[in-house]
C-alpha cells in the first residue's frame, strides 16, 4: 500500500510503498477514506512532540471502511463505515487487564506516536477504537469529528460546561472554532472568541460566537466585564498556550471560574502561582478525548444538531501532503481542516 512515512532522525517525509499491516486477533484493518492534517502533526514533525518510533506514518484524524477483522472481533464486519479514535487501549494497565476498553484505559496508546497513523491507504487499530458512521454522513465529515471536533468536545466535558455559563475562547483556529460551535449547542451564553486574526474572528461569529475580540486590545478585560454584566467568565478555554493568553484569561474569570488549558501549559510559574485557586477559581489541563465523545459527536451530526460541512477546507491526495502541511503551518486560506484522501 501507499503511505506517507516520516523519518524523525533524518527529518525526511516521503510517500512510500509499504506492506499492508497484519492483524492481531482483536484488531481491525480500515481502508482510509480521509484523514486530517492537524497542527499537532506538524508539531511532531518539527520535534515539539516525539514519536516513539524513528520512522512512522503520521496522521490521526481518520475515517474509512472496515476491510478485514481479526479472529476474535465480533463487533465489526468488512464494509462497515467507521471513524477512528486517535488512541487505543494499552492492554497492560489494570483496567485493560479487566477488559474495560479504551475509554477506561489509564495509559492510552496514541496513533502516530506509539503506532502508525492514517496518512496511508490502510490502518490497523483495536476493535474498541472505532465508532460507526451512518450511511448518510460523508466519511470526510466523520474524519473532521475525529480530533478537530472531538478534542474541544472533550474539553467541554472536562470543564463541565452548563447552559447559560459565560465562555471565552482564546485562539479560534481549527479547535477553537469548533469549541465555539459546540458551546453554542450546549447553551453557553455569552460566547466570546478572541484571536488576533480578523478572518478568524469573523468565522467565529459565523459559527456562533456572540462577540469576537482582538486579544491585543488593551480594553479586553473591560469589554468582557461589560458583556458578562460584571460577573466575568465561568469558563475560559485557552487553545494558544502562552503566558499572555493564560494571564488574560485568568484576569477575567468570575468567581469559581474554570480556566481550561487545551494546549500545553504556559512556560514560567503562572500556573504554579494559580494552582491553589483564587476565590474558588481553578486551572484544568485537558488533552484529547475518549471514544464516548466521538460517539456523541456522530449522533449530534446525524441528528442535525452539529454541521461540519464547511469545516473541510481542502481535500488533497497523499502525494500532495507537503502542500497540505504548508497550508496548515502558514494558515493559507485560514483553513479549519485540510484532509488527505489516499
Amino acid at each position: 500500500m501507499r503511505a506517507v512515512r516520516f523519518d524523525s532522525v533524518a527529518g525526511k517525509l516521503e510517500l512510500a510503498e509499504v506492506p499492508i499491516p497484519a492483524l492481531e486477533r482483536d484488531e481491525v484493518l480500515v481502508k482510509v477514506a480521509a484523514c486530517g492534517i492537524c497542527g499537532s502533526d506538524a508539531a511532531r514533525m518539527d520535534g515539539f512532540v516525539q514519536s516513539r518510533m524513528p520512522i512512522y506514518t503520521p496522521g490521526y484524524e481518520a475515517a474509512g471502511v472496515v476491510a478485514a477483522v481479526g479472529d476474535d472481533v465480533r463487533s465489526w464486519t468488512p464494509g462497515d463505515r467507521v471513524v477512528v479514535a486517535a488512541g487505543r487501549e494499552c492492554r497492560n494497565c489494570p483496567e485493560c487487564r479487566e477488559g474495560r476498553g479504551s475509554d477506561i484505559c489509564s495509559d492510552l496508546r496514541l496513533m502516530a506516536v506509539h503506532y502508525d497513523g492514517a496518512w496511508a491507504e490502510y490502518l490497523v487499530t483495536s476493535a474498541t477504537a472505532l465508532v460507526s458512521v451512518p450511511d448518510a454522513m460523508p466519511l470526510e465529515h466523520a474524519a473532521v469529528l475525529s480530533g478537530a471536533v472531538s478534542t474541544p468536545y472533550g474539553a467541554i466535558d472536562t470543564a463541565r460546561l452548563r447552559p447559560a455559563e459565560a465562555v471565552g475562547v482564546w485562539g479560534v483556529g481549527g479547535l477553537g472554532t469548533h469549541l465555539v460551535q459546540l458551546a453554542r449547542i450546549c447553551g453557553a451564553t455569552p460566547i466570546i472568541a478572541l484571536d488576533r486574526r480578523p478572518e478568524a474572528r469573523e468565522r467565529a461569529l459565523d459559527r456562533g460566537a456572540d462577540v469576537a475580540l482582538d486579544p491585543a486590545n488593551k480594553r479586553v478585560a473591560s469589554y468582557i466585564a461589560e458583556i458578562t454584566r460584571g460577573r466575568g467568565l465561568d469558563v475560559a478555554f485557552d487553545f494558544v498556550g502562552r503566558e499572555s493568553t493564560f494571564e488574560q484569561a485568568r484576569a477575567v474569570l468570575g468567581e469559581r471560574g474554570r480556566l481550561v488549558l487545551v494546549k500545553r501549559a504556559p512556560e514560567g510559574s503562572l500556573v504554579e502561582h494559580f494552582s491553589e485557586g483564587e476565590d474558588g477559581r481553578t486551572v484544568i489541563g485537558h488533552t484529547g478525548y475518549r471514544v464516548r465523545h466521538l460517539k456523541a459527536l456522530v449522533e449530534l451530526t446525524e441528528r442535525g444538531r452539529l454541521d461540519v460541512s464547511s469545516s473541510v477546507s481542502a481535500i488533497l491526495p497523499l502525494a500532495r501532503v507537503v502542500e497540505g502541511l504548508a497550508k496548515v503551518r502558514e494558515y493559507e486560506g485560514n483553513p479549519l481542516r485540510v484532509l488527505l484522501r489516499p
